[in-house]
């Protein structure tokens, strides 16, 4: 029997995958709140090759494995290749800093088909200072430059906070300049080391929202892939956009083009909605338990008692959170809440409510001003 069919309307797209915490920078904004070492509590390479057996039902989707630093771990190919060989796309989410000639040639051996390495500033004094280790930068740059030259996709992750918000066009510049595939933008969630710096370093909502128009002009000129990530108003900012373009008579496609330069399958870069974690997004971290998102760490189960079959078709967090109508304050009544949703892990972070509104998000619904 297929199990993924059990649960037809709510699939996996995305599984986030955190292999470990351990990790050889010390990022200010990291979820993981990493170690240097490797945590005794991670899971060996047998548990996840039975982990990998039990998401194989579900193919095909996309496998981001990532940590702390994925690459710490020792035995990363053979999981890799284990859930390659099972027809899962599996991608590789990496600070850069550990790859270079020889190590993109064993990523390519595995058959992963996209890396994204995290990139916090348009030069090396903005991002060494984020990623709390000096030549951090230039040994990312060196990392995108090997994994190209062997022909795997690159993606630069942007975490969007008020250190590096102003240089926003030169990163995106510099992304264009690198000739990666894709640049995908991540608004702070005050969650892991992110809890004590979110007051004095995330934007706020009106900075927010002007960072997303402009995100949003630029994927209609931009030559490469964006996306925003735990910015779920981007969503209503995009029909928003495509409305007051069509009253002005003018063309408007009806999703943003994200052209697929490398051949990558279409659900690394198509246009989808809001928030979806728990409905086609979740979480296994390096202990084996399920979580909607990576920022949302509410437990939905745990793999190494319970097969993922049952965490994500009967948990009963991801039931709750698949009904909208359970959503409070502005979110319950916007008429853009099922393109949007807003971010649950945010609003965890600030109330310790994931049904509560999205704190970063200034739109007023239509639906509070008839009332």
């Amino acid at each position: 029997m297929n199990m993924a069919a059990t649960h037809q309307e709510f699939r996996p797209r995305l599984v986030f995958w955190e292999l470990t915490t351990g990790c050889n920078l010390r990022c200010i904004h990291c979820r993981a709140s990493a170690t240097e070492l490797m945590s005794p509590d991670d899971l060996n390479t047998a548990q996840c090759f039975h982990i990998v057996d039990q998401l194989a039902p579900y193919a095909p989707f996309i496998l981001v494995l990532s940590g702390g630093e994925p690459l710490w771990r020792r035995d990363v190919f053979n999981i890799a290749k284990h859930a390659v060989g099972h027809g899962i796309r599996v991608a590789l989410a990496t600070n850069g800093t550990l790859v270079d000639e020889a190590m993109a040639e064993r990523i390519r051996e595995a058959g992963i088909v996209r890396v994204s390495i995290s990139l916090d500033g348009a030069d090396a004094a903005t991002h060494d200072a984020f990623r709390g280790h000096h030549g951090a930068f230039d040994a990312a740059l060196r990392g995108i430059h090997c994994l190209q030259e062997v022909g795997i996709s690159t993606q630069i992750n942007t975490t969007v906070s008020r250190h590096n918000s102003h240089q926003l066009p030169e990163m995106l510049e510099l992304a264009e300049r690198l000739k990666v595939d894709a640049f995908h933008l991540f608004l702070l969630v005050p969650v892991g080391c992110g809890l004590t710096i979110a007051e004095d370093q995330s934007v706020d909502g009106a900075e927010a929202e002007r960072i997303l128009n402009w995100f949003y002009d630029r994927s209609l000129d931009s030559g490469m892939e964006l996306k925003a990530t735990c910015a779920p108003q981007y969503y209503r900012i995009a029909r928003q956009r495509r409305a007051e373009a069509r009253r002005a008579g003018g063309a408007v496609p009806e999703q943003m083009p994200h052209p697929n330069h490398s051949g990558q399958p279409a659900a690394l870069h198509q246009m989808t909605r809001g928030c979806l974690a728990a409905s086609a997004v979740c979480f296994i971290s390096h202990q084996g338990k399920v979580q909607p998102c990576g920022y949302l760490p509410l437990e939905a189960g745990d793999l190494r008692k319970q097969t993922f079959e049952e965490v994500w078709s009967r948990s009963p967090l991801f039931e709750d959170m698949r009904n909208l109508d359970n959503l409070r304050g502005k979110c319950g009544i916007c008429e853009f809440k099922r393109v949007c949703m807003g971010c649950r892990a945010r609003a965890f972070g600030f109330t310790g409510d994931y049904h509560d509104e999205e704190p970063f998000c200034i739109y007023e619904p239509r639906t509070a001003h008839a009332n």
